[in-house]
């Protein structure tokens, strides 16, 4: 039996008729930049998901470059994230000139270790952006006790998160602002890129705004230097017409991780570990294993699809060799690095499919 690790025609296939009518509404009315359906996209997500205001943008990038322009990190700054995530949770301090400063993380969220992170802070240290990796929540609490201590901005990166909560609140509320990515895979995945802002504080979301569309309240006037990160309008009327499904594929991903939680027994296996805190809403399922290669091989001869996602930590990109980091500088996301492989989970899996990748799991025989 065959189980592809991700198979996007399937959603997008069952959804075509109302996609290609929202395409055409969009295309006739020719709302191609911002317009009608990005800010009834804004509207209907943040009125589903539980935020006071959205703003669309361009890519899941491009919320987190915004979100380090009305921070004011600059020159000199440093910035603290973890160095187990896709490299876009960094860009936006390298973007804005400030330096980015890694922490590890936990070994059962992936995510960043608060004690790790107060470790990382130095008089320089201006914000954090936190991961919520995979769908699972970190721990916020203990995070923004120590960003209130120190005066730090707080990003938190939502874009694995969409849906997910913290202590029965959605994530994105708990820092200074919450950034989201569009992007075709993600659990709200656009046909392209896309991605969205979000905050409590009125003022930033205004700023942000105006970042938005080159620094512009009013056409041709600039009060602030800012940038072209608008969401098109293909991309919200697409988004639209998907994100009425989206508590329904949240609930088959939960479905799907709690039978792998509950089935695979594999020895020296670890499973992603599910604190009482966050709901999460696998965007991946990432388990551990000391012989990963050999499992992934395995799995692959029984026709199962696996991903390795993020085999080599940030700080140790060429991109970072000017920030001085080697092997050994954190241990846990090197680890993670090392002995992660993610398997299938997206809505659209069948049961018999998801029962064979337990079986297939536990079949396999370390070498």
């Amino acid at each position: 039996m065959k189980v592809p690790f991700l198979d996007l025609s399937l959603q997008h296939r069952a959804l075509r008729t109302e996609a290609l009518a929202a395409l055409t509404a969009t295309y006739d009315a020719t709302r191609f930049c911002l317009g009608k359906d990005v800010e009834d996209f804004e509207q209907n997500f943040a009125v589903t998901l539980g935020y006071p205001r959205v703003l669309g943008m361009n890519s899941g990038t491009a919320p987190l470059h915004v979100a380090c322009m009305l921070a004011g990190f600059g020159p000199g700054d440093e910035v603290v994230t973890a160095p187990f995530t896709f490299i876009s949770s960094a860009w936006g301090i390298n973007y804005v000139g400030a330096t980015p400063v890694f922490a590890d993380i936990e070994e059962g969220t992936f995510n960043l270790d608060p004690q790790k992170l107060e470790a990382a802070i130095t008089p320089r240290t201006k914000g954090v952006i936190v991961v919520h990796l995979f769908g699972q929540p970190a721990r916020m609490d203990e995070i923004m006790a120590i960003a209130r201590k120190h005066k730090l901005f707080v990003i938190e990166d939502c874009a694995q998160a969409v849906g997910a909560k913290y202590r029965g609140a959605p994530v994105g509320l708990f820092g200074d602002v919450g950034t989201f990515s569009f992007y075709p895979t993600k659990n709200l995945g656009g046909c392209g890129e896309g991605g969205a802002f979000t905050a409590k504080d009125e003022a930033i979301l205004t700023k942000a705004r105006h970042i938005r569309v080159h620094g512009s309240d009013r056409r041709y006037y600039h009060d602030i230097v800012g940038g072209n990160f608008r969401m098109d309008g293909f991309q919200g009327a697409l988004l639209n017409v998907k994100l009425p499904y989206l508590a329904a594929w949240t609930a088959r991903r939960q479905a799907i991780a709690a039978r792998y939680l509950a089935g695979i027994k594999l020895g020296g296996v670890r499973l992603p570990e599910q604190p009482a805190f966050g709901q999460s809403v696998f965007h991946q399922f990432t388990l551990r294993h000391p012989k990963r290669d050999a499992l992934r091989e395995h799995l692959t001869k029984c026709e199962i699809g696996t991903d390795l996602i993020y085999p080599v930590p940030l700080h140790l990109q060429k991109c970072y060799a000017p920030l001085g980091r080697s092997h050994g500088s954190f241990p846990v996301a090197e680890q993670a690095a090392a002995t992660c492989v993610s398997l299938p989970i997206f809505p659209e899996l069948a049961d018999a499919q998801v029962e064979h990748v337990i079986a297939s799991v536990n079949a396999f025989l370390s070498p």
